[in-house]
């Protein structure tokens, strides 16, 4: 076997990974985490994470799982001549091990009374020596690409490079949707980024039965004369008919499809738009029997689903009208989007139009693939590719919105609070919007040109095809003085992260790739002994 090139996307809901032949440039294989290694469902929860347990026990379980990812891949390690990462600044600050501290504050004053000094984030090709526990020959090139601000990184440049945002002579905005959402609007010769953490809803998470976009996961629905046919993703990852569903019943009304095996994010807009066509969701309550929609026997969508895609629908919606109001134009002006990421490729995208996904005045809508790992391979290809990265993203830090300190942004993400989450007449949403100033919500286009350009995120599995890592990462074991093994920590769960280890009384087992970490914490409330204390495991893998 010839050379070959690694190319990863550290995404924030999972790695996504290829090996690429250098001779032809043909991808080999591709490897798919189901998870992220850290706990948490977002970045910020991963950032939160890695500042209470440790940069370097961050590191490890990320370099563990890239460790994990290659050998999934299944080629010779002497062969690999370059390694090319794309993502966020704070997954690829993970995965170098540099300091992170700087990207938990916003102020400069409060970074200087800490003492943090942050690290050089420019474009940088290192040796796999110099990256802790990354299981490759010492020689082998590893570009990581630099970021604009702290929020914006190596991905929301892929997006903007692979959209050729740049040269748009239009009024555009992309996205690259997805627990973390980066988005970048152009007017003129000027172009402003944003980033927001939508959450988890787009990715299938903190969903009753949610899941990352997989063989058997719902990703739309279609009305016909006797209910709703489920689409769903076969083990191509192409889009198959599934059954024939009743949403007020959990019933097949046929066999002819694949049974569902959950939904993912795509699938979550899906229902939720047909739901509130068909008057079965009147925000935020679902009005069938049990407060839930059914897709079939075993999979349903229940009220608490409504309220966590809200978010990520709001903060989404908050941050486009943000951006419009920092370039000084109406939502209407806005006349094309580009969609990027899984969810941005796999899900409905008139329906995300209707439900606030994207800007309601767009003419033209691009769904254009997983970006984040195609720039990857092709600095893998070409590591030229990484300055002009670089070029990029210095000049765009002058044009870059913090979210997290505009008042444009808190208001507008509190009305779609207001809306998703306790049922806000439109009429009040509108009144207060008119009174915080902002951009006129107007209604949705009802016919935009749509183009899909590839069929799945990932266009080309490679001649060795996808292989699914289900357990991300190695679970690790603690025991807490004063544990009874009574196992209600196990049952309160919601992730199912944790177990007792096999025989050992009151040794737990824990998944840090299923566990929600600091922003839930379950385990420790209900601890009737209160001895179960989350900030004393280790997180060392065995």
């Amino acid at each position: 076997m010839g050379q070959i090139g690694i190319a990863l996307d550290l995404g924030t809901s999972g790695f996504r990974g290829q090996a690429i032949d250098l001779e032809n440039n043909g991808i080999i294989a591709t490897v798919l985490t189901a998870r992220h290694p850290l706990p948490g469902a977002n970045v910020m929860d991963h950032l939160n994470f890695a500042l209470e347990s440790g940069r370097e026990t961050a590191h490890g379980l990320v370099i563990g799982t890239v460790n994990q990812v290659i050998a999934g891949l299944n080629i010779p390690l002497d062969s690999i001549k370059r390694l090319a990462v794309c993502g966020n600044p704070i997954q690829l600050s993970l995965f170098e091990g540099i300091e992170i501290r700087d990207l938990a504050f916003a102020g400069e004053r409060k970074k200087k009374l800490l003492g943090i000094e942050p690290p050089n984030r420019d474009a940088k090709i290192l040796p796999a020596a110099n990256i802790a526990g990354l299981r490759l020959p010492a020689g082998v090139e590893v570009l990581i690409p630099g970021a604009v601000k702290h929020e914006i990184g190596a991905d929301a440049l892929a997006m903007m490079v692979k959209s050729n945002l740049p040269a748009s002579e239009e009024i555009a905005l992309v996205t690259d949707y997805g627990t973390n959402a980066e988005m970048a609007l152009k007017v003129g010769d000027k172009i402003i980024t944003g980033s927001c953490a939508a959450g988890p809803a787009l990715e299938g998470q903190h969903i009753d039965f949610g899941m990352l976009a997989a063989p058997g996961a719902v990703h739309d629905l279609t009305a016909e004369k006797a209910g709703y046919r489920c689409l769903v993703l076969d083990n191509d990852m192409m889009s198959v008919s599934g059954r024939l569903v009743d949403l007020t019943a959990p019933a097949d009304l046929d066999q002819a499809g694949v049974p569902a095996a959950g939904i993912t994010g795509t699938g979550v807009i899906s229902i939720i738009y047909e739901g509130m066509t068909a008057n079965l969701i009147q925000l935020p309550r679902i009005k069938t029997p049990g407060q839930k929609l059914h897709l079939g026997k075993k999979v349903a969508f229940s009220e608490h689903d409504i309220v966590e895609a809200g978010k990520a629908i709001g903060a989404i919606r908050a941050g486009f009208i943000t951006l419009a109001q920092e370039a000084g134009i109406g939502l209407g002006d806005i006349t094309t989007a580009y969609m990027a990421g899984a969810s941005g490729t796999y899900v409905n995208a008139w329906k995300a139009l209707q439900v606030g996904l994207v800007p309601p005045g767009v003419q033209k809508i691009y769904q254009i693939g997983n970006t984040s790992l195609s720039m990857a391979r092709d600095m893998v290809v070409d590591p030229e590719k990484i300055w002009e990265l670089q070029r990029l993203a210095r000049q765009l830090r002058a044009n870059h919105c913090m979210f997290g300190e505009s008042r444009v942004f808190e208001r507008a993400y509190l009305l779609e609070l207001s809306l998703w989450g306790e049922g806000m007449p439109w009429h009040q949403y509108h009144r207060f919007s008119k009174m915080y100033k902002l951009p006129e919500l107007i209604e949705p286009n009802p016919s935009p040109e749509i183009n899909r350009l590839y069929d799945r995120d990932i266009p080309d599995l490679g001649r060795q095809g996808v292989t699914y890592i289900d357990r991300v990462g190695y679970p690790c074991r603690v025991a807490f003085t004063g544990c009874t093994g009574c196992g209600t920590c196990i049952d309160g769960c919601p992730e199912k992260a944790l177990s007792l280890f096999e025989g050992s009384g009151a040794v737990l087992s824990i998944r840090p790739d299923r566990c929600n970490g600091t922003a839930c914490k379950r385990c420790e409330i209900n601890c009737p002994e209160k001895v179960f204390k989350f900030n004393l495991i280790s997180f060392v893998t065995l």
